[in-house]
């Protein structure tokens, strides 16, 4: 996203969906300012306390989404994500916060599993933020215009430019560098590209539109099942 000075166009439609804790302030020609929905993992709600003036004081009309493993958003008391969100609920009242079900997770499951034939959890890979976002991108709009996503077949490109993971840390890992890395890890793994081969099949029967880069959608990509074999 950095230099398509896309602000304008992003900030011009009608719900703005962000992820985890990705800035708008200091981007906001590449990104846009507005914020309707922010989907945030449970790994990331420490790094929102960090600067939770910026994100639930100056972004008070902002609606939160958590989700999280049952471990820590469980609400006996022993949710340690739970339990931090509830004071943030306490201190900022004005914030609208929400966290995923245990079933709608179970839900998301399914669907990935739908898709490639595998069990989530037997491969001991994670769902990334950006799964999540997608499936509830599809129940709530008619169309979608996802910014800033590589498609599954990018980091194999000869041509491909070098891009950092994220557009806000220019000093970490590259793009391509943590999907392959991932992409192959045995235990604790996003598949990040099998998840951007998920989207393009489901953008096939959806409107879904990819800007930045723009994807090419191919034919052939229903075979996923065969496809994904992690290491």
């Amino acid at each position: 996203m950095l230099g398509a000075r896309a602000g304008n166009e992003i900030d011009q439609t009608e719900c703005v969906i962000r992820m985890n804790n990705a800035p708008t302030r200091g981007f906001e020609k590449d990104v846009g300012s507005r914020t309707n929905i922010r989907v945030v993992s449970h790994t990331t709600v420490p790094l929102l306390v960090k600067k939770e003036w910026y994100y639930f004081k100056q972004s008070a009309d902002t609606t939160y989404v958590f989700w999280g493993p049952e471990r820590n958003m469980r609400q006996d008391g022993e949710g340690i994500i739970f339990n931090n969100l509830l004071k943030l609920a306490i201190k900022y009242p004005k914030v609208k916060m929400y966290v995923m079900t245990r079933e709608k997770i179970l839900y998301c499951d399914n669907m990935f599993q739908n898709e490639t034939g595998k069990n989530r959890m037997k491969t001991g890979a994670y769902l990334s933020t950006g799964f999540f976002t997608m499936i509830l991108a599809m129940e709530m709009c008619d169309s979608i215009d996802v910014y800033g996503m590589i498609e599954d077949n990018y980091c194999s490109q000869a041509n491909r430019s070098v891009v950092p993971y994220h557009y806000y840390d220019q000093k970490r890992i590259s793009e391509c560098r943590m999907y392959t890395y991932h992409e192959h890890k045995p235990l604790g793994g996003h598949r990040f590209i099998t998840e951007k081969a998920i989207y393009a099949k489901w953008a096939r029967r959806n409107k879904i539109q990819f800007k930045y880069p723009a994807w090419r959608l191919r034919r052939g990509l229903d075979t996923l099942h065969e496809e994904w074999q992690p290491v």
